[in-house]
Formats: structure tokens, sequence, C-alpha cells
């Protein structure tokens, strides 16, 4: 699966964050997040990205610092070549997960050797389980995060902001490790 466009809104309603995408096949996938998701999953994201960054060939900087200028510079150049113009497409062609957002009560997140990240999101409901494996891009969780930061201002949840939980993310256990954490609902 190739994701084309990316949505991130807040549903007044709903009080939750809906993420949307689509592929180049015309699927859409969609997802519900509460507060309380995205309070747990959003420093996992950041700082995932942050050791996709230090992993990538040929940094000489690993430190913190350094690694938060450098994607600093990758988010501008993201948001400089970002199309914002284009309109999200609805009514997709096919959705795999149903007619409903899956309500994501457990996401689990794994870095692959080739720069990329694996984010399982599950919707467990009693004995049920509907999940869904992401393997996204850097710049993908980069373009996520921005419209996810863009609708947390509209939600008014008084999440921190992104850019500023970059080095005290940690999973429930204290261990920083981003491969096979998980964060429950």
């Amino acid at each position: 699966m190739s994701i084309h466009q990316l949505s991130v809104s807040h549903d007044e309603r709903q009080d939750r964050l809906l993420w949307r995408l689509n592929t180049l096949e015309g699927q859409e996938f969609q997802f519900w997040f509460t507060r309380r998701m995205l309070t747990r999953l959003l420093p996992a994201l950041n700082q995932s990205l942050l050791k996709l960054h230090a992993s990538a060939p040929g940094l000489a900087a690993s430190d913190t610092i350094s690694l938060q200028m450098l994607r600093d510079f990758q988010r501008e150049n993201l948001m400089a070549n970002a199309d914002f113009k284009t309109p999200f497409a609805a009514g997709a062609k096919g959705n795999p997960l149903g007619q409903e957002p899956l309500l994501v009560t457990d996401a689990h997140l794994s870095l692959d050797e080739q720069g990329g990240m694996g984010l399982v999101l599950e919707q467990k409901i009693g004995d049920q389980c509907k999940s869904c494996q992401l393997n996204l891009s850097a710049d993908l969780v980069e373009g996520l995060l921005l419209l996810t930061q863009q609708a947390l201002q509209n939600a008014d949840w008084a999440l921190p902001a992104i850019e500023g939980v970059h080095s005290e993310a940690s999973d429930p256990d204290g261990a920083t490790s981003a491969t096979g954490q998980a964060y429950k609902h």
C-alpha cells in the first residue's frame, strides 16, 4: 500500500481526531484517536523519528540536539515541498477497514532496517480485535505529526506541542527503545 494523501481533522461532536489516509490504489483508511491515545502515542512517534534520523546512513552526529536540528531542517524541506492546496479526495474506491473509522485502542511501533516505521493500529472491543499495519517513511510520519499538531490546535486539548516532547518520551515501562513499543488506551 502506497499512501498518496493524508488528512487529520478534529470532530467536535466526537471530540476525537480523525486520520484519513488515501492510497495510490484508491483505498481509504480511517482512524479515530482519542486525547488519551494521542497523549501516549505522539511522544513515541516523535522519539521514533529521531531514532530513524540517527540511523540514517552517513550521519555523523548522533546527539539529541544535532538530531533535532536535522529533523527541523527536514521538516522545513517537507513543508516547502508539500501540497497543502489540493483538497483531500473523499470517496475512495474502497474502505478495507469498513465504513466506520477504526477507534484506535492500542498502537505498536517498530523501526525497520530500511529507515521506515511500522505502526500497527488496533481496535479492541471485548474479544474482537481489528487492526491495520502501516509501513511509513519518515516523511509520511512527519506529515502526519504536522497535520495532527494543526488539528490539535482546533481541538484545544492542551497537549504539549510535538516539537517539545522529543527527548522526554519513554514507554510506560521507562524503556526508551522504539522497537516493540506498545501504547494502549
